[in-house]
Order: C-alpha cells, then structure tokens, then sequence
C-alpha cells in the first residue's frame, strides 16, 4: 500500500467518524483490528469495535476538527491529530457524572495499515484535561 492510499484510507476513516457513519468506519478495519483504548486495554476484533463505538454512541457526541494525517513512504504506519469537540450524554463507567458537558480536548493516535485495512489503532488523550473539563475544575 502507498503513503497516498494510506492518506485516503484514514481520510475516509476520520470523515466516517465527523459523519456518524459507523458502518464506513468498520469498512476501513482488518476483520483483527487491535485497538488499544485511551489508558485502557487492547481490544481485538471489528464486532468488539462495533461494540465499543456503541458504547461510544451512547455515553459521547464527538467531532473531531484540525484533523491531520501523517503516514511513513510505505504506508504501513500513521498517525492523526486532532482536536476532539465532545458533549458528554451518559455517565461512562468510572468517570464523573455525565450532565450533558462540554469539552474540547487534542488527541491522537497511531496506526498501522496492511492490505489496505486499518490493522492497528492506539488512542491518546489526556484524561485529566478531559475530567477538568467535565467536572468545572
């Protein structure tokens, strides 16, 4: 796969994601898609994505702006960064409250790509910032 094939396949990707469309999405991942979660475990499998932006769907109303997408010549390595802005719906496990908040909060991730499918997704952003932000500190 090319640096430029990768590029587009993470720009579907990410416009999947500002869209909702949580089908597309699924479509750029390997059937064994690791993700490793924001401080969190890894996950393996599209159905536990699936599942995962479920959760997300349920608990966040995200959109992701200033997107930018770096991959090495091969393609088979990238990474994205962007800001998220977000409204927090219903209290996930283990964090504050949700009452409807507001936050804008820069993350990113790394990827890995083969075959023309996202094989590798790690996320990162700053919690702390993210529980400032929700909790009025």
């Amino acid at each position: 796969m090319s640096r430029a094939a990768t590029l587009a396949l993470l720009e579907t990707y990410y416009a999947a994601f500002n869209a909702g469309d949580w089908s597309a999405m699924l479509a750029c991942l390997a059937y064994d898609v690791a993700h490793d979660i924001n401080q969190g475990d890894r996950q393996t499998g599209k159905e536990t994505f699936a599942t995962f932006l479920g959760h997300m769907e349920r608990c966040y109303k995200e959109r992701l702006d200033d997107i930018v997408i770096m991959a090495n010549e091969d393609g088979t390595r990238a990474a994205a960064e962007f800001v998220v802005h977000g409204t927090y719906l219903a209290t996930d496990e283990g964090l504050p409250e949700a009452q409807g908040q507001t936050y804008v909060l820069p993350a990113g991730a790394f990827l890995a790509v083969a075959d023309g499918k996202i094989t590798r997704l790690t996320m990162y952003y700053n919690l702390a910032d993210w529980t400032a932000q929700v909790v009025g500190a």
